[in-house]
């Protein structure tokens, strides 16, 4: 038994009750020795047998005893939520992506730092089975080239969320951003946005598909297609190619395979979310905040960069 695992399990709280905070935050902390679910905050309603408020003054004032909270809320109401939590004395884990911009994410850190709270971006795709893997392996290599497949169905992963083509919600980079977050854990040095071109529907303010391209430290080439309108079974696709043979990663990171390197995992997003709290945990006892904005700033890039193209209106 660890030292974190000897403790009382920590009394957390899930701001915004939607599908990924069903489907994989409250699984995931049902999973953990570290946390208990003590309530949710949503003006939609909660869920059985679990504490629920309309706002988060309300449980902030009523439920002086939870000590953390995670925002699964559109980003765009976040930075608020999040600056109450943390000034009232909560640590803070922040679903992807971490707010609306930049510039809030950088406030959210100084507010931590100044309250002394734990902040934590929860990049869930870089606790992929295969991503930590993948890194070790690329490490010592020259990366020569990546191209990056990442395409699905809006439908099934965003129904009915209009918020994500609303300014700030990010189109198809909400997905996008996860496999930025790979590549900037894995990839040996730093990447930065050459171009981009985003597709917008006629009746939207943010793209349904992209196309960036990007270059590492040392100049090698990335390409990225993005697409919310695949159908079928959705596209997490990597190749890295390097002086020293190629890596493919798939399926989001759950399937890795490269000379000498091969793993297959059933699946993905339910480790994630598990280590995701695991890694929290850990923060929460060493008094540790981890905010990386790396991923967010390559979208914000390619925001600044991208030419516009207006593509048939999108509809639920």
């Amino acid at each position: 038994m660890t030292a974190t695992d000897a403790r009382a399990p920590t009394p957390l709280a899930i701001v915004g009750l939607g599908k990924i905070a069903r489907d994989q935050h409250v699984p995931a902390i049902a999973a953990s020795a570290a946390f208990t679910l003590a309530a949710t905050v949503d003006p939609a309603g909660g869920m059985a047998g679990v504490e629920t408020f309309a706002d988060l003054a309300a449980m902030l004032d009523g439920r002086p005893d939870i000590a953390a909270v995670a925002l699964c809320t559109p980003p765009q109401v976040r930075f608020d939520l999040a600056r109450a939590a943390l000034l009232a004395g909560r640590d803070v884990l922040l679903e992807k992506p971490p707010g609306a911009t930049v510039a809030e994410l950088h406030a959210l850190d100084r507010i931590a730092a100044d309250t002394g709270r734990v902040l934590f971006t929860a990049w869930h795709s870089q606790y992929a089975p295969g991503v930590d893997a993948a890194r070790d392996w690329l490490a010592g290599r020259r990366v020569t080239g990546i191209d990056v497949v990442w395409r699905e169905d809006v439908r099934q992963f965003h129904p009915g969320q209009d918020w994500i083509f609303q300014p700030g919600g990010t189109g198809v980079h909400d997905p996008g951003i996860n496999a930025l977050s790979v590549l900037t854990r894995i990839v040996p040095s730093p990447l930065r946005v050459i171009a981009a071109e985003h597709m917008v529907p006629a009746n939207r303010a943010a793209p349904i598909a992209a196309r960036l391209t990007l270059a590492t430290g040392d100049g090698a080439p990335v390409t990225m297609d993005l697409d919310f309108r695949e159908q079928g079974t959705p596209r997490w696709d990597m190749t890295i190619r390097t002086d020293r043979g190629d890596l493919s990663l798939s399926r989001g990171g759950a399937v890795v395979s490269a000379e000498g390197l091969d793993i297959a995992a059933a699946g993905a997003l339910p480790g994630e979310y598990r280590r995701l709290y695991d890694r929290f945990a850990a923060l929460i006892a060493r008094r540790e905040r981890d905010v990386d904005a790396t991923p967010f700033q390559l979208v914000a890039d390619a925001f600044l960069l991208a030419r516009w193209s207006v593509v048939e209106p999108f509809a639920w």
